[in-house]
């Protein structure tokens, strides 16, 4: 009998972990880590719109689905997820969750994150009132918990529809303990663009970027046949994918430290331009004091006489124990000025050692003269006629008797 319910065990022990040996082949892509987030403290992620998002490792990438569900493309990405027992988020809009409640249910049950995307999925929640954003976000949320049948199912997780946000709408859903989601990286597959062009355009920029949240939509064929390509060449790559799910009182959120949410790290060392200093001698740089020799004359003829160059004060240098004296006056101000000892050498000079006052560019002359320019202009036998007319010159008729020839007239301006 014992040994009758022992191979029992271990038939069924075998056909189960075949099971799971099918349905997670060896070097599957998995989950490498699941991160537990508050929204409370964290309201708004995503680094193509805010200054902060998921504290994700290097080459830690999160999947998630918008738009969905729709079960002929849905379906397919969950059978491509599980193929490599992997996981994601999905942002769901409330009509197509109450059009498809099985489809809702199975992706809950598949053991991915559900989170809202609207009820109806408008493309103006950047010019709805708080009331009108209000509608279409309780409205979502009731008809995903509607159609899972459990409102603890669905994530505290939102992603406005077309990332079209107002900070109006972003306050009401922190104030209500709701994360709002933009992404990292964008696969535009909601263009004209086909499967392949999708799954490159995934790849490459979560490459350049080195992680992030990944947006892609479940509601497209190409989508679906993208996303093989997608997981596959970010295993090759050695990208790892990470599953976020909202605390709970069972579940604690995931330790992490500010500098691990910020969006765009501050670089190491400052803004350019930046300064290297390799061997450099403790010793503050100095120029050599130049010498008859440095002139090429070897044994300059006469007495020497020694000059320094002494900075300026606008009061008297202090000796020790002395009163300062009142404040300069405006003008005129006189000058003191400290000599200095002799050295050896000059202190580099620094940026305040230069002062630059403006100069103003006088009028410049003109050799040829305007005058000369308008007589050319005017005169037949330099083969230039003025601008303003082609046709003859009119004739006059002077009150003293007989016509002649009007002058042609003076050319200024822009006519020049």
């Amino acid at each position: 009998m014992r040994a009758i319910l022992a191979a029992s065990l271990l038939l069924v022990s075998f056909v189960h972990g075949g099971a799971v040996a099918a349905e997670c082949p060896p070097g599957a892509l998995g989950v490498a880590r699941t991160v537990v987030v508050d929204p409370r403290e964290h309201a708004r992620i995503g680094a193509m719109q805010y200054g902060e998002t998921l504290p994700l490792n290097d080459k830690e990438v999160v999947l998630t689905f918008d738009d969905g569900p729709v079960p002929r493309h849905t379906g397919s990405v969950l059978e491509t997820l599980a193929s490599e027992c992997t996981k994601a988020t999905f942002f769901m809009v409330g009509q197509m969750a109450n059009a498809y409640p099985a489809m809702v249910r199975r992706v809950h049950d598949e053991g991915h994150t559900i989170a809202n995307h609207s009820q109806t999925h408008p493309f103006t929640f950047s010019r709805m009132s708080v009331p009108q954003a209000a509608a279409q976000i309780e409205g979502g949320f009731a008809s995903i918990r509607a159609a899972l049948g459990d409102p603890d199912a669905v994530a505290p997780f939102f992603r406005i529809p077309g990332l079209l946000r107002q900070d109006s709408v972003e306050q009401y859903l922190a104030a209500h303990g709701v994360m709002t989601w933009s992404v990292d990286v964008v696969a535009d597959d909601w263009t004209h663009i086909n499967a392949a062009e999708i799954a490159r355009r995934a790849v490459s920029r979560l490459e350049a970027r080195g992680k992030g949240i990944l947006l892609l939509h479940d509601i497209h064929e190409k989508t679906a046949v993208a996303l093989p390509v997608i997981l596959q060449e970010l295993k090759a790559r050695g990208f790892k994918i990470v599953h976020v799910v909202p605390a709970a009182p069972d579940r604690p959120k995931t330790a992490t430290t500010p500098e691990q949410w910020a969006a765009h790290a501050a670089p190491a060392h400052g803004l350019w331009p930046r300064v290297v200093v390799t061997d450099m001698a403790a010793s503050a740089p100095a120029l050599t004091v130049p010498t008859p020799a440095s002139f090429g004359v070897a044994e300059p003829p006469g007495p020497v006489v020694a000059l320094s160059l002494a900075p300026g004060f606008d009061h008297m240098p202090l000796q020790p124990g002395e009163v300062p004296t009142p404040p300069v006056a405006p003008w005129p101000r006189p000058n003191y000025s400290a000599l200095a000892p002799a050295a050896g050498s000059f202190a580099v000079p620094a940026a305040q050692n230069f002062q630059y006052s403006r100069v103003f560019a006088g009028p410049r002359r003109d050799p040829t003269g305007v005058a000369a320019r308008k007589r050319m202009a005017s005169s037949p036998a330099q083969g230039v006629r003025a601008k303003a007319s082609n046709r003859s010159a009119p004739r006059v008729t002077s009150p003293l008797g007989g016509s002649r020839a009007a002058s042609p007239p003076r050319l200024f301006g822009h006519q020049l």
